[in-house]
């Protein structure tokens, strides 16, 4: 059983102070810095709008100091090295896999735009999504789906009503060392596919009671209606609008949850990844499922396919689980909604060692959006029995801060030096930092945009780390300029959603490529 422990200060309710009144976002409402007062964290911003094939490092005061220019939309998550140098997902074309947050390709681009350093992972059984992290040792791991056809999901059990794209996109977890300058060497790798368990069918592989192995995910599990509702299909409209649905034709498998040819087989939709050195450990954000899975960096590849070694001595299976009990047959309430941006606040912020993580709601349940911040004791003896009362990780709401926007997709948050948390409602490209208390003391409304076509270039069916390279050749940052201005085929405004942005603090060693 999961045991929810809400601290009983005065200042920490179980639902997050009210913030200031939601406001809707016209066209003609002013764009740009909004707030700034005395006590905000000085330093920049790093923003990759969904529609542009451009990422900007923003000053305090809202303006640009610095682009980085590829020939692609971001797909989806952008980093700032010590170096310098811009590590960025984007966005490829795929004849198998077309869904939101599709990426394929993570390349690194100098200070001046130029390519450093790609890796594909786009091909024919395999396409990278949302989110990538760079690790201390220079490798880089990303989240990619992998194809499972319609019969290796029957033969693992899953039931064939829940297969209404006729095959499954199950996540897996690579490691890449960068191969300079182009490609990577895979040196480490889990699957979610090695670690199912199913009560259907006896005959099959991994069967077992559900309720009684939490810490294996159960393969039929499925959040999709029968046939696609017109909430779902409205709710497709406004994701192509906000540049996070591709407009490409949907490939044979699908990914959106609108309907197409491939509904349901994006079953995990994981949406971010982060890594604690500390614990040596990984902690994947799966959206649809709306939980946070916890899993052991240290093992072996060959002890990540299995349930003993590594550091914790539970091999690949799900140390932790932590969100929506329904998929495991526990006990306890749902907490998290469409999450987005799991992450380990870094040593030396406060609340080091605990989750943050956008805690986005959902139509009709939780009509609003907070960033959470938990405590997870991990030890040892914690994670011996990490899903029973005795023994379990006990879970605390350290605090939550409300987000001025509801957003119930993409968004995110980050813990700042000066303890306040930097908001991103990712579908209004409204970013708030707001202190303890909940107060607003920087508020910034992305002007940026642009009108890059999400078809993407190609990725390339080749080997693993094959480039794909820009159309015709073209070096990142060539070719005509793009357009940045307000419009896009979503409309006025729509072209300026992000999937997230991020702090940047002036101490950070990029910033003395700085011009005076």
């Amino acid at each position: 059983m999961l045991l929810l422990t809400l601290l009983s200060l005065a200042n920490l309710p179980q639902e997050p102070a009210a913030p200031p009144p939601a406001r809707a976002t016209p066209a003609a409402e002013k764009r740009g810095l909004l707030k700034k007062a005395e006590s905000a964290s000085a330093g920049f911003t790093l923003l990759a709008p969904l529609r542009s094939t451009s990422t900007y490092l923003l000053d305090v005061d809202g303006k640009t100091v610095h682009e980085w220019k590829s020939d692609a939309p971001p797909g989806q998550s952008v980093y700032l090295l010590p170096n310098g140098n811009l590590l960025r997902c984007e966005r490829v074309a795929s004849d198998v896999f077309e869904g939101g947050g599709q990426g394929g390709r993570v390349r690194e681009l100098d200070w001046d735009g130029k390519l450093v350093w790609e890796y594909v992972c786009a091909d024919g059984t395999r396409l990278q999504h949302h989110d990538i992290e760079p690790l201390p040792n220079g490798n880089v791991l990303l989240i990619a789906w992998e194809l499972k056809s319609e019969a290796e999901a029957l033969a693992a059990g899953r039931d064939p009503r829940l297969l209404p794209a006729k095959q499954l996109w199950p996540d897996m977890v690579l490691e890449i060392e960068p191969v300079r300058p182009s490609g990577g060497k895979l040196v480490w790798e889990w699957h979610a596919w090695d670690h199912l368990v199913q009560q259907r069918d006896p005959q099959l592989p991994n069967f077992g009671e559900v309720a009684k192995q939490p810490q294996r995910i159960d393969v039929n599990i499925s959040s999709i209606t029968p046939e696609p509702t017109a909430a779902e299909r409205e709710e497709l409209e406004k994701l192509r609008k906000l540049g996070y649905v591709g407009d490409d034709k949907p490939a044979a498998g699908g990914g959106d949850r609108g309907g197409g040819p491939g509904r349901g087989a994006d079953w995990f939709h994981c949406n971010s990844i982060d890594y604690s050195p500390e614990l040596d450990m990984i902690v994947l954000s799966s959206r649809e499922l709306s939980e946070l899975w916890f899993i052991d960096h240290s093992t072996t590849t060959a002890e990540a396919k299995g349930s003993s070694g590594g550091r914790w001595g539970h091999g690949g299976d799900l140390l932790f689980r932590w969100g929506n009990p329904r998929w495991h047959k526990g006990t306890g309430e749902r907490t998290l909604f469409g999450q987005h941006d799991a992450q380990w606040i870094p040593a030396g912020l406060p609340g080091a060692g605990n989750v943050l993580v956008f805690n986005n709601g959902e139509q009709g349940l939780r009509e609003f959006s907070s960033a959470d911040e938990l405590r997870m004791p991990f030890t040892s003896d914690t994670l011996k029995d990490a899903f029973t009362a005795a023994g379990g990780v006990r879970v605390e709401l350290v605090a939550s801060s409300r987000s001025p926007d509801f957003s119930s997709h993409i968004s995110g948050a980050q813990r700042l030096a000066n303890g306040n948390t930097l908001v991103c409602a990712g579908e209004t490209g409204r970013v708030v930092e707001l202190t303890p208390a909940g107060e607003v003391v920087w508020e910034f409304l992305n002007p940026l945009g642009g009108d890059a076509p999400l078809g993407g270039p190609p990725g390339g069916r080749g080997e693993r780390g094959e480039r794909g390279g820009p159309p015709g050749g073209a070096p990142p940052g060539g070719g005509p300029p793009r357009a940045r201005g307000p419009g896009g085929p979503g409309g006025p405004g729509d072209a300026r959603a992000l999937f997230r942005a991020t702090h940047i603090a002036p101490d950070h060693p990029a910033l003395a490529r700085l011009k005076p």
